[in-house]
C-alpha cells in the first residue's frame, strides 16, 4: 500500500510510536509518506541545527518524512499552544492536499495536539480512507479559566469530528473505546491497538555493579520509579508511603520533573532517608536500573482522563521482565492485575500503597520473577511492537478495502 502518517510530533522527537511505525511499514514494503512538524519538543523552541522552512523532505528506502512550518515559541502558555496547534493543522492542510495526494490511506496519531490539524486534513484529501490511532483524551492541565474552557471545547471537538469521520479508530488503552465511541464514533470500527515500547533498548537484563551501587544500600527491598516527576504522577504519596516503611523498602526516584521540588522537599520534612533521588538518565541505561531494583513503581493520579491510560513506563517494565507495583485506577492496575504481573492499589492513597510496599517486601524473589516473566509474556502478546503493527496494518487495509466498496 502507499500509506500517509500525520504525526504531530516525530523523531528526532520522542515520538516513538509514529517512528517505529513508519520504520516498520516501510520495512514490510509499503510506501510511506510522513507529514509533520519541525522538532520542538518538550522545549518548545526548534532544535539547533534546524531551521523552518516550506519544502523539507528527507527521503530514505519507501519512506519519505516532510516537514511543515507550525508557531513554536516555548513559553507554556495556552495562547502559545493553541498558535502551535492552528498553525500546524494549517500548514499540514495546505501541504498535505498534494502530498498525500495518491496515499491509500492515512494513519493519524492523535494526541490532542493534532486535533485540528486530524480534523481538517482528511476533508481536504476527500476520499481518503483514514485510521485514526487516540492516544489521550483532552484534560484541562491549567487552572481553569475562560479562556482555557473555551481551547478544551475546541480541542474535544475537533478530536470527536476525526472519531466520527474516520474509516477506523484505533484506541491505545481499552476503556478509550467507551469513551471515543461515547463520542459519536461507530462501534464497529474501534478496535483496542496498545502501543509498545523501544525493544532495542527494553529488554531483559542483568543488573551491573555500578547499576547496583547507585540503587541498592543493603539488602532491602528496592521500588523505583523511572520517569517524570509531575502533576500526573503524584509522587506525594509514593514518599508518605515509603516514609511509613523506612526500615523495610527504600523507594529510589529517577528522573525529574516540574513537581520535583515539592517532592524533594516532603521526603525531607518527613525525614525519609529511604527515600532517593537519581538524577535522569537516558533510556539506554534504564533496563540496567529496572534489573537492579526490586520492582518498578507506576503511578497515576485520581484524574478521571488517566483511568483511560496505560504510561509508557509500563510497557518497558513489562518489556524488560520487572515486577510493577501501580498505584493507579482504571486500564492500568487492570492490565496489571489480569497479568499478574504486580500488585496494584488505589491512587492517592499512601496507607494502602504502604500496604503494597510492605507485602511486595515479603514476597520471595522467584516470586517476584515469576511475576516478571507473566508481564512478559503480556508485553509479547498484546503490547510488542509486532502485534501492534500487525493490527494497524490490518486497519488500514480494512479502512482502503472499505472505501474502495463504497466507491
Amino acid at each position: 500500500m502507499r500509506v500517509g502518517i500525520l504525526s504531530y510530533h516525530f523523531p528526532p522527537e520522542p515520538a516513538f510510536i509514529p517512528g517505529s511505525l513508519a520504520e516498520e511499514l516501510a520495512v514490510r514494503g509499503h510506501e510511506v509518506k510522513v507529514l509533520t512538524g519541525f522538532p520542538d519538543y518538550p522545549g518548545g523552541h526548534v532544535y539547533p541545527g534546524w531551521r523552518q522552512r516550506w519544502r523539507h523532505e528527507t527521503r530514505s528506502e519507501r519512506l519519505t518524512v516532510r516537514r511543515v512550518p507550525r508557531y513554536s515559541a516555548g513559553d507554556g502558555s495556552v495562547r502559545t499552544r493553541m498558535a502551535g496547534h492552528l498553525s500546524f493543522a494549517g500548514s499540514a492542510t495546505l501541504t498535505g492536499r498534494s502530498f498525500l495526494a495518491d496515499v491509500d490511506a492515512l494513519y493519524v496519531h492523535l494526541p490532542p495536539a493534532n486535533a485540528f490539524a486530524a480534523a481538517a486534513l482528511p476533508r481536504v484529501l476527500g476520499r481518503v480512507p483514514t485510521v485514526v490511532h487516540v492516544q489521550d483524551v483532552w484534560a484541562e492541565d491549567e487552572p481553569v479559566g475562560a479562556e482555557n474552557g473555551r481551547w478544551a471545547a475546541r480541542i474535544a471537538a475537533a478530536m470527536t469530528r476525526a472519531y466520527r469521520a474516520a474509516d477506523r479508530v484505533a484506541v491505545a488503552a481499552p476503556s478509550l473505546r467507551g469513551r471515543v465511541v461515547a463520542a459519536g464514533a461507530d462501534p464497529a470500527r474501534v478496535r483496542v491497538v496498545l502501543n509498545w515500547t523501544d525493544e532495542r533498548i527494553f529488554q531483559p537484563a542483568r543488573p551491573s555493579r555500578a547499576a547496583r551501587r547507585l540503587v541498592r544500600r543493603d539488602e532491602r527491598c528496592v521500588v523505583m520509579h523511572a520517569g517524570t516527576i509531575g502533576a500526573r504522577q503524584g509522587l506525594e504519596t509514593a514518599v508518605r508511603a515509603a516514609a511509613a516503611l523506612d526500615h523495610t523498602v527504600d523507594l529510589v526516584l529517577v528522573g525529574s520533573g516540574a513537581d520535583e521540588r515539592r517532592v524533594r522537599g516532603l521526603a525531607a520534612e518527613l525525614r525519609a532517608e529511604n527515600v532517593r533521588f537519581v538524577e535522569r538518565r537516558s533510556p539506554p541505561d534504564m533496563p540496567d536500573l529496572y534489573a537492579a531494583a526490586d520492582y518498578q513503581l507506576v503511578m497515576l493520579r485520581d484524574l478521571p482522563e488517566l483511568r483511560s491510560t496505560l504510561p509508557a513506563k509500563l510497557q518497558a517494565a513489562f518489556s524488560c521482565a520487572a515486577p510493577v507495583v501501580a498505584s493507579a485506577g482504571g486500564d492500568t492496575a487492570e492490565v496489571v492485575e489480569r497479568a499478574r504481573a504486580g500488585l496494584s492499589c488505589p491512587p492517592e492513597d499512601w496507607a494502602s500503597l504502604a500496604d503494597r510496599f510492605w507485602l511486595a517486601a515479603t514476597i520471595p524473589p522467584p516470586a517476584r520473577t515469576d511475576m516478571g516473566r507473566r508481564g512478559r509474556e503480556a508485553y509479547l502478546r498484546d503490547m510488542s511492537m509486532s502485534a501492534g503493527v500487525d493490527r494497524i496494518e490490518q486497519l488500514l487495509y480494512e479502512a482502503a478495502a472499505g472505501r474502495a466498496g463504497v466507491r
